[in-house]
């Protein structure tokens, strides 16, 4: 069994290359919730629904929400007032009423995903890193906001000055997680925020030491090349827990207690090996960007020769 730590479209992808090389059934996928929400009184779960649709070849091309939606109930709420600032497609809007009425009728989140993944036909097991609600606040100059409105309606603009985790000291790990972590064959932590995603789950009570102890079948992906992210804000993430670099060297040293193997980018983090090895880590250079499924595999695979 295999598993991956996931959050966003990098952990996404990770997960779809992942499951081509060793088969859905012989993978798991542990799922950021932290960016959750509530919107129209409906449970969103952004990481979880693009981690299941891309599972299910049911995701759009820009890589979130299914595929060819549309968006009339949006552009309704908008003629009425409501707020339409974030991206909920019709077919995709079933998958939020369905999840929120499973919610209600007594199920645990963990359930409500599995019953949502076997009705799409996924064959990986998706768990989301806890059953309670956890929610991300981000700091800024203007005030405190929910994830997705610093990320989405206001572009993460604003630089941030605290995240905080509301939640995290009540949450527990799903049944099946720990024991899928010790488990585990090998380990993908994938190239996923470290602090909003990666580092969300670690937080959850128990979860970081579980990884911690299979530190030598773990293996991370840099989500950083040079000094840029790949995809999002992570340097403002860093920054907001007061990380002012935004490096490969950053990222093997947040990582660093639950890695024995680091993956970065071919050329321009080549100066940076001897910084990713004296944090106790030995690097993997190779390609990480995954423009296309075929890249997908390929990365997927030579995280899995190099835990070999």
């Amino acid at each position: 069994m295999i598993v991956c730590l996931s959050g966003g479209t990098g952990g996404a992808k990770m997960v779809d290359g992942l499951a081509q090389v060793v088969g859905q059934a012989n993978l798991t996928a542990v799922v950021n919730t932290g960016d959750d929400g509530d919107f129209y009184g409906l449970r969103v779960c952004p990481d979880l629904d693009i981690c299941m649709y891309t599972l299910a070849g049911v995701v759009d091309e820009r890589g979130w929400g299914y595929t060819a939606d549309t968006f009339r109930c949006l552009e309704g709420l908008a003629t009425y007032g409501r707020e339409a600032w974030f991206g909920i497609g019709d077919r995709d809007l079933a998958t939020h009423m369905h999840r929120t009425m499973c919610l209600s009728e007594g199920m645990a989140l963990s359930q409500a995903v599995a019953d949502i993944a076997q009705r799409l036909g996924v064959l990986a097991t998706v768990l989301p890193m806890c059953e309670e609600p956890v929610r991300t606040r981000i700091v800024t100059p203007t005030g405190p906001k929910a994830f997705q409105e610093y990320l989405v309606r206001d572009g993460a603009r604003e630089t941030i000055s605290e995240i905080t985790l509301e939640g995290i000291e009540h949450a527990t790990a799903p049944p099946g997680l720990i024991d899928a972590i010790e488990a585990a064959q090998t380990i993908v932590i994938a190239p996923s925020s470290p602090v909003v995603s990666i580092g969300t789950i670690l937080q959850v009570p128990g979860v970081r030491a579980a990884v911690a102890a299979r530190r030598d079948r773990t293996i991370a992906v840099s989500p950083i090349i040079g000094t840029r992210p790949v995809e999002g804000p992570a340097d403002r993430f860093l920054a907001g827990v007061g990380v002012d670099e935004c490096s490969p060297v950053v990222m093997a040293k947040l990582y660093s207690d639950v890695a024995s193997a680091f993956m970065v980018h071919t050329s321009e983090d080549q100066a940076t090996l001897d910084q990713v090895t004296a944090q106790g880590l030995r690097p993997v250079v190779t390609d990480i960007l995954m423009p296309n499924r075929v890249e997908r595999a390929r990365l997927a695979r030579e995280a899995l020769e190099a835990m070999a």
